[in-house]
């Protein structure tokens, strides 16, 4: 084998175990669902032995005319917009507020990523157990204080906020570390540039500080918006999707088609179609974020 041919097999030698491990473990099992949307099957299907019946795209049809899919859109789409929102004005006012490397910030820094090492199992209990009426500790401040006690979990028009306060408050730790790093990362010979030519501190933030850092807080929306679209556990802990539907998810609705409705075809076109946006999203901030750094 002459030495530039050796050289050119050599990289895909060291890269095919780590090629084959993604297409087993990660594109065949989506393709496998993508063509599962297709079939109608069940598991009362599976424990009989029947194979999948073909049914084309019946089953999307059926969700997007069915009203507790579309309400699973809907609350969809405001929890994960508001998350990601309040996580990443949070996540970047704290680290606005300690990148000047504040004594004792290492402290700061293990208390803040604190929530997001708890499971999302007892985060739910944490919250659950917070919000109870009876002795969760936040109506008990509210008693003292002189206010009526809230409904969070047993309203409609509280629960989906109080799921909201939970996620931000365990991922917005999560957020901070990572634009914080962005914000150490940015030249200071830059930013006393700007002070030297009369910026103030605000002039200093928009157009020095958050353009330089545009691709980092990208990069962290994207995380989250991928991880809030999948959300599953902590909102199936607290409140199963109820009062009603007022907080089920896309993910927990999917959840419940296929083991509590054990319909599996259903299922897979729900994933899919969790799938096709969380890709949608994710290509139009990839793409603008290529964009701001051609500029």
């Amino acid at each position: 084998m002459s030495t530039t041919l050796r050289k050119s097999v050599t990289p895909w030698l060291f890269t095919l175990p780590a090629l084959a491990c993604i297409v087993f473990i990660l594109i065949v099992p989506v393709l496998s669902g993508v063509r599962l949307s297709f079939f109608e099957y069940a598991m009362r299907d599976f424990a009989a032995g029947r194979d999948p019946v073909f049914i084309g795209l019946d089953n999307f049809r059926i969700l997007f005319s069915s009203a507790n899919f579309q309400a699973s859109i809907r609350v969809t789409l405001v929890f994960v917009s508001s998350v990601v929102v309040f996580e990443l004005l949070l996540g970047l006012i704290l680290a606005l507020l300690m990148e000047g490397g504040i004594k004792g910030l290492r402290l700061f820094r293990t208390l803040f990523i604190l929530p997001i090492m708890i499971a999302p199992v007892v985060v739910g209990l944490i919250w659950r157990f917070m919000y109870h009426p009876s002795f969760g500790i936040l109506n008990y401040f509210l008693l003292r204080l002189g206010l009526d006690p809230i409904p969070w979990l047993h309203s409609s028009e509280w629960a989906l906020r109080s799921v909201i306060i939970a996620d931000v408050w365990q991922w917005t730790p999560f957020v901070f570390l990572i634009l914080l790093a962005g914000l150490q990362g940015v030249s200071k010979d830059l930013i006393e540039a700007g002070i030297v030519d009369g910026c103030s501190y605000l002039q200093n933030l928009f157009f020095v500080k958050l353009p330089s850092i545009a691709s980092i807080i990208a990069v962290a929306a994207i995380l989250r918006l991928i991880d809030a679209f999948r959300s599953l556990v902590v909102i199936y802990v607290m409140t199963y999707g109820g009062p009603g539907v007022s907080t089920e998810v896309m993910s927990l609705h999917l959840y419940k088609t296929a083991f509590m409705a054990q319909r599996l075809g259903r299922a897979a076109a729900i994933a899919v179609i969790l799938l096709a946006i969380l890709i949608a999203l994710s290509s139009v901030l990839v793409v603008r974020t290529l964009r701001t750094e051609r500029k």
